[in-house]
């Protein structure tokens, strides 16, 4: 049994598309809703948590949605294309409605902007979890975690694209000082990139031939199915099983309490603290994507030699101890030291891969293959809950205590969310790992 790299490549398009757009919303929208907007930091947070708020209730429901639906194209691709369809479009209104306000502000304006805003994050939850679940349903589930670092590999590629345009677009140089900063450009080049990715999708992406074969082969090993058999023939968790899966659903909450925090806060938090602009936080998470990049084929490896669980609790003790680092260099006053942050951010990245990679495996890995979507939901409904939370209550503690409170906040979660992986008994199901020459042998292009 080996994992067909090309196929995984294709599907993972959509997660492309998907870290893009959130790595450019999370990085972009509090600047635009402090600065051309003058919101304060409660006010921010909470509409950063309005995507997450949402999320709770779409997420699963197209998640369960899509199972459910059968095409000519498949069960995913019908939610991939109409998202990012209506997403491409509003995300290139964003833009416009900011600049408008900045040169001539007025309610009708702040309003529109606050109405399309709402409506493109209904777009983005329309496709997620359809997006994600596609990869578990053409894949078998020993190969899931290999599977899972080639999809995060392309979220991550997408992540680092928007990361190089941004860096290079709006380095400090150009926007230090400005009124207001233009980010139209911006916005339309991360449109045009869910453009591509969606349309090579649907030239290539042959959903229905790819599931119906990986359900042949799940057949041949009912040994892989956690389930037992409920009212009506349905499929249900035993009751250890579901005791891994709340404690799972946990730790994936509490380590997005961490990172989500980060990801909202870190470019106010160089603003406020560090005197530092967009461009020095876009180049942070940059290294922090080249991280995650290197580390997201190996986490699978690892995983295959010593299991999901404990590949995952390594990923959470490291992501602890660098939000610990952070703290002291960040709060040190020596700018020598902030070079040591790249080296520090570029393992975060890495310790989330080791996380990211085996998660989601785990969970669907607990479920049957019919409950894909549905149970891509829940993960996502775990971290979604942690995310309403996070950058509002990060956001009042900020404004309240002091922005150095940041990285003491994320280390918190980060190894509370150790705590709680250790009490996970199911879900780390290994394939033997492939050694030597035979692991290129066993590629399929």
């Amino acid at each position: 049994m080996k994992l067909n790299y090309k196929r995984t490549f294709l599907s993972g398009l959509a997660f492309l598309a998907i870290t893009a757009f959130w790595q450019m919303y999370d990085n972009v929208l509090p600047l635009i809703l402090s600065n051309t907007f003058h919101l304060n930091e409660s006010i921010t947070g909470a509409i950063m948590a309005s995507d997450n708020i949402l999320a709770l209730f779409l997420l699963p429901f197209f998640g369960k949605l899509s199972d459910r639906t059968g095409t000519r194209i498949g069960k995913r691709m019908p939610y991939i294309l109409f998202g990012t369809g209506v997403a491409v479009i509003l995300t290139n209104i964003l833009p416009v409605l900011d600049n408008s306000y900045a040169s001539s502000p007025t309610d009708f304006k702040f309003v529109s902007f606050t109405i399309t805003l709402g409506l493109l994050l209904i777009a983005m939850s329309v496709f997620r979890s359809p997006s994600v679940a596609l990869m578990p349903d053409i894949t078998p589930k020993p190969l899931r975690s290999q599977g899972n670092a080639i999809i995060n590999l392309m979220g991550a590629l997408g992540g680092i694209i928007y990361l190089i345009f941004s860096a290079l677009m709006y380095p400090e140089s150009k926007t230090k000082d400005l009124p207001h900063v233009n980010y139209q450009p911006l916005f339309i080049f991360i449109s045009a990139l869910m453009f591509l990715a969606i349309g090579i999708m649907l030239l290539t992406v042959k959903e229905p031939k790819w599931s119906k074969e990986n359900e042949l082969i799940e057949k041949e090993h009912p040994e892989w199915d956690l389930t037992e058999k409920g009212e009506g023939n349905k499929a249900r968790l035993p009751k250890a099983v579901r005791a891994s899966m709340l404690f799972l659903l946990s730790s994936v909450a509490l380590w997005y309490f961490a990172y989500n925090a980060l990801t909202t806060w870190f470019t106010t938090y160089c603003s406020n603290l560090m005197n530092k602009n967009l461009g020095f936080a876009s180049t942070c998470f940059l290294v922090t994507n080249i991280g995650a990049i290197i580390f997201f084929i190996p986490a699978g490896i690892i995983a295959s030699k010593i299991g999901r669980k404990k590949t995952i609790l390594i990923g959470t003790l490291t992501f602890s101890l660098c939000f610990v680092v952070a703290f002291f260099v960040t709060t040190g006053g020596h700018e020598s030291a902030l070079f040591t942050m790249y080296i520090d951010f570029f393992i975060v990245g890495a310790s989330w891969a080791l996380i990211n990679v085996n998660s989601l495996p785990m969970c669907v890995e607990m479920c049957a293959g019919s409950d894909t979507g549905k149970f891509t939901g829940y993960y996502y409904t775990a971290s979604m809950s942690a995310q309403v939370v996070t950058p509002v209550l990060a956001g009042t503690l900020l404004k309240h205590i002091s922005y150095k409170i940041l990285f003491p906040y994320a280390a918190l979660f980060a190894f509370l969310s150790f705590v709680t992986m250790l009490f996970v008994k199911h879900g780390d199901n290994r394939s033997e790992p492939v050694k030597g020459l035979k692991a290129f042998e066993d590629m399929e292009l």
